[in-house]
């Protein structure tokens, strides 16, 4: 067997501040309060930088410089808008290589997937709405759309960098102004991106970003001043939004979490499949809200399709996420960490079989094996609940009927994959199956021309393509 040479990323590319403050208002401005917090790099626990939290205040002023800035960001016409956009795609290309590398230290993810994944869907998405902005009399949604106001956007820590680019691409492409809150835990490119604002001249107060906890969130989703909340998160949490927001005339949108079926008929092609279910559960560690978490395999060709996933997963690679050779990075944080053990504890409590390939884990950090278990019941809570990390459950059906019926047994509802050779089949299943998106021969595929959203529990609304500009337009 060959081993692979380590081929580190250089960190050298990538200047982390000892501490961050808030951009409000096209500056970087001091918290009122103290409460300060460290970002750590989840495959050390290495202390990367100090970053300020938002008080109730700092969102009021922050909400405020995105009110003082729309009424001129919102007449601003749609083809110099789009210009902005442009700009900012542009440079997040040029300095991709320093964002991936960012990224990677800050979420734990693999470089190759935020190199060769993350950034590249970034910088679509800027491109792909400043396309839009002048454009938007043609969207469908009457001949002249108006802007909403200040959009109030809270991003997770799975995607930090791309669920940005989800959120404040078509705002500010439809003449809303944003403040955003990043997850406490992956901070750190959301603030290089304030830096790109400014080295794109975009005027003051039009993106604003606050850091902090649940605290900072809610604070903003609460402000009277937001006309439209844009949360992309749990399920737990997006049922406190929607509870809060109620009644007060705010659009939203939200974006939650899933349990999704990656179902494999007998006459796929097995090799393929295979590889469609490793980057279907195994992508970003499993931190992956349409993560392909239940594997629904024909009976006539389980057997066959796991002695084939075990041995593709022998060959992973779990380590340094800035290894270019790396297929498993770490887990985001102690506390995500402790939730997929419990849950894993869970599946093998209740009877499921566990396995893993033999996978020796880095001493310090935050690492977890890839795992699947089989003998899963439809009752566990392995297949009802998401564990968000890299734990596949593998469930069997006879036909068409029970894989759809067993797939829509779940209160989420936001992706799904089918494989098999039959066009009529993909149609048949994709009519069927309640989920926001189908993947026919693949998963994990977007683009930001493609909206994306769910049913359920998994939310409401759609983000990305033409339908995603509604969201941001007074219609």
């Amino acid at each position: 067997m060959f081993e692979y040479a380590p081929a580190p990323e250089s960190r050298d590319v990538v200047d982390i501040k000892p501490s961050y403050r808030l951009f409000i208002g096209g500056e970087w401005v001091d918290s009122r309060g103290e409460e300060r917090h460290k970002t750590v790099n989840p495959a050390t626990e290495e202390a990367l930088a100090e970053i300020a939290w938002a008080t109730e205040e700092d969102v009021d002023r922050a909400v405020g410089a995105a009110r003082q800035a729309f009424g001129a960001w919102s007449r601003t016409p749609g083809s110099e808008r789009a210009k902005y956009l442009f700009r900012i795609a542009r440079i997040i290309q040029e300095r991709s290589r320093e964002l991936a590398v960012l990224e990677s230290l800050d979420n734990g993810k693999p470089i190759r997937e935020s190199r060769d994944v993350d950034l590249p869907l970034v910088a679509a998405h800027f491109f792909y709405h400043a396309g839009w902005a002048d454009k938007l009399g043609y969207a469908g949604y009457g001949p002249d759309p108006r802007p909403l106001g200040v959009a109030g956007q809270v991003i997770p820590w799975n995607f930090p960098l791309l669920m940005l680019a989800w959120k404040i691409a078509p705002a500010l492409a439809c003449g809303n102004t944003v403040v955003l809150k990043p997850a406490e835990t992956t901070p750190l490119t959301a603030l290089l991106f304030a830096e790109i604002c400014r080295q794109a001249d975009l005027p003051p107060g039009v993106v604003n970003i606050v850091t902090g906890a649940g605290e900072t969130g809610a604070a903003l989703v609460g402000h009277p001043g937001v006309d439209k909340v844009a949360f992309t998160g749990s399920t737990e949490v997006g049922r406190l939004i929607a509870r809060s927001v109620a009644g007060s005339g705010k659009k939203v949108t939200l974006e939650l979490g899933g349990k999704a079926a990656n179902i494999v008929f007998d006459d796929a092609a097995l090799d393929q499949a295979v590889e469609g279910v490793v980057n279907g559960i195994f992508f970003n560690q499993g931190h992956v809200c349409c993560a392909g978490s239940r594997l629904l395999v024909q009976e006539s060709i389980a057997d066959d399709l796991l002695d084939a996933l075990k041995r593709r997963l022998a060959t992973l690679r779990l380590g340094d996420p800035l290894d270019k050779n790396t297929d498993i990075g770490a887990i985001n944080s102690a506390a995500q960490l402790a939730r997929i053990r419990r849950l894993s504890d869970l599946g093998e409590a209740e009877g499921a079989e566990r396995w893993s390939p033999v996978c020796p884990l880095p001493e310090r950090g935050f690492w977890f094996p890839p795992t699947i278990f089989t003998g899963v019941a439809q009752s566990h809570r392995i297949a009802r609940e998401e564990v968000f990390g890299p734990v596949l459950s593998v469930l069997t059906f006879r036909t068409p009927a029970e894989a759809v019926e067993k797939a829509n047994n779940t209160p989420f509802g936001l992706s799904a994959g089918v494989w098999t050779e039959k066009g009529s089949r993909i149609l048949w299943m994709a009519d069927r199956l309640r989920a926001g998106v189908v993947w026919a021969n693949t998963f994990n595929r977007f683009d930001p021309a493609s909206p994306f959203g769910g049913y359920k529990e998994s939310g409401y609304g759609r983000e990305g393509g033409r339908h995603g500009l509604e969201a941001y337009l007074d219609v």
